[in-house]
């Protein structure tokens, strides 16, 4: 019962003012993204109120935000193109199932593998494109345009300074809809970028083929939606657990991002994911529960059902201004002192990152070129092996220092003196660690060559995880060659 009273009526009044922001905010994206992926605008308002409703209930994230996004929008467009809106369906409708097995096999144990510094590059990244997406609604169009912009940006930050009972935004957005209004001010508004239709979404069965063909045909696309939805909500969870202090399930979100989906798609709606950008303004607004969540959404609903008429007057540029806000407040300020700071592969790490995003508008590709990038960097540091050698009154020593495994056993078999023969030779791993395969068959090959030209090959020093890969899938079988630590 503590549970429930925590994540659902612990800040009721900032959960509900919060709420209503976001769904404000979300009504404008939803149709952006639906114009992206060529479908209706109502298939991603649909999907917002689907996926916010539902996650509020089964995500693993409290106050976070998830509804339909941009990342999920660009890799539609083809399958859209190509087959229409029920393979769409049906697609979201597969993107859910494999997500539920993502998190039932724990695939979120895996962000822990993803480094600091793409995680940095991640959320500038998305900074970035936050703001590339307002500029369209705002630059070269008009004064009063611009006007407008500017006296949102000076309530939501100079407001909050004297008076926080009601999120800046929403006081942005009543106030200025009201002067555009009221003032017949010509501005671009919500209604300029897509019809809005007052009804609910009903229950259908995508009207697909039921067979390999169509499996064949959506596959591929549901495959890259989990992946991307899932890399996206997953950070998104991260970040806002970092802001809020608190923890976060991550793989009962990864389950909860996938029964949203697969509920969304039998309601006519585009599979989606955690939004960052309405994520912060949740929090920044004051949500820190589940309820914030739900209001969210069925704020939404109501918005679409009873003030539609009114919801398609509001300025572009108020939500734009604020969506800036929110671009200027999620970028990491640091990160210019972080780039002459931190070590040189770790700053063109998050640079790589960024420069992905930003060129691709795919958050998941960036990630993923991150942390590839970041492993390739860190083989490549760990690779390197040193052999010192020593030459006593009655053998030669090796002495090996640093990780033997595939990247580094070039140089390791490259190190000794294959002209001497009838010598006592001891090959000193004291320092060192074998690791795979290549590590193995390095040392094999080594004592090989060593013992064709008569040398006397003893190995010492292995610790025992290094003996125990060696014994167990060397080459030798018999006493004197079987690798032994002393």
């Amino acid at each position: 019962m503590n549970t429930v009273k925590e994540q659902w009526f612990s800040n009721v009044r900032g959960d509900i003012l919060a709420g209503i922001v976001v769904a404000l905010a979300l009504i404008p994206e939803a149709i952006a993204f639906s114009i992206i992926a060529g479908v209706d605008p109502m298939v991603g308002l649909y999907a917002s109120f689907c996926i916010a409703v539902i996650t509020a209930f089964i995500g693993g994230r409290p106050a976070m935000i998830s509804a339909a996004t941009g990342a999920m929008a660009l890799l539609i467009v083809p399958l859209v193109r190509e087959y229409g809106v029920n393979y769409l369906l049906a697609a979201t409708v597969l993107t859910g199932f494999i997500q539920i097995l993502f998190g039932v096999f724990k695939v979120a144990k895996l962000m822990k593998f993803i480094p600091r510094a793409v995680m940095i590059g991640f959320v500038n990244a998305l900074a970035i494109l936050i703001f590339m997406a307002q500029v369209p609604h705002f630059f070269g169009i008009s004064t009063i345009t611009y006007l407008f912009v500017g006296i949102t940006l000076l309530i939501v930050y100079i407001v909050p300074r004297f008076f926080k009972a009601i999120p800046a935004p929403l006081i942005a957005i009543v106030v200025l809809t009201a002067v555009a209004i009221w003032g017949k001010v010509t501005v671009g508004t919500v209604g300029d970028l897509g019809t809005i239709t007052q009804t609910l979404p009903s229950f259908l069965i995508p009207h697909v083929p039921f067979n390999l063909e169509t499996l064949m045909i959506i596959l591929p696309y549901s495959i890259s939606l989990a992946i991307v939805g899932l890399v996206e909500s997953l950070l998104t969870a991260s970040i806002v657990d970092d802001m809020t202090g608190t923890g976060s399930n991550k793989n009962k979100e990864a389950r909860g991002q996938g029964i949203a989906n697969v509920i969304t798609g039998f309601f006519g709606g585009m599979a989606g994911c955690a939004m960052i950008g309405q994520s912060i303004i949740n929090v920044n607004s004051g949500g820190r529960t589940r309820l914030s969540t739900l209001i969210a959404g069925i704020f939404l609903m109501f918005l679409i059902l009873v003030l539609g008429g009114l919801v398609i007057q509001i300025p572009m540029p108020v939500l734009a201004g604020i969506m800036i806000m929110v671009s200027v407040g999620t970028f990491d300020w640091s990160s210019f002192s972080y780039l002459r700071k931190a070590p040189r592969s770790d700053a063109i790490v998050m640079l790589l990152t960024v420069i992905v995003v930003v060129a691709t508008h795919n958050l998941a590709l960036g990630v993923m070129a991150g942390i590839l990038l970041s492993a390739i960097l860190f083989v490549a540091k760990i690779s390197k092996i040193h052999i010192a050698t020593q030459q006593t009154n009655d053998a030669v020593l090796y002495r090996i220092e640093g990780q033997l495994f595939f990247a580094s056993v070039e140089r390791f078999v490259d190190a000794f003196d294959y002209t001497m023969s009838d010598s006592d030779i001891i090959l000193d791993f004291t320092e060192a660690h074998v690791w795979d395969d290549s590590g193995v068959g390095a040392v094999d090959k080594v004592v090989i060559r060593l013992r064709a030209l008569g040398n006397r090959v003893v190995v010492k020093g292995l610790n025992a995880a290094s003996e125990k890969i060696i014994n167990r899938v060397g080459l030798y079988h018999d006493e004197h060659a079987k690798l032994k630590a002393h």
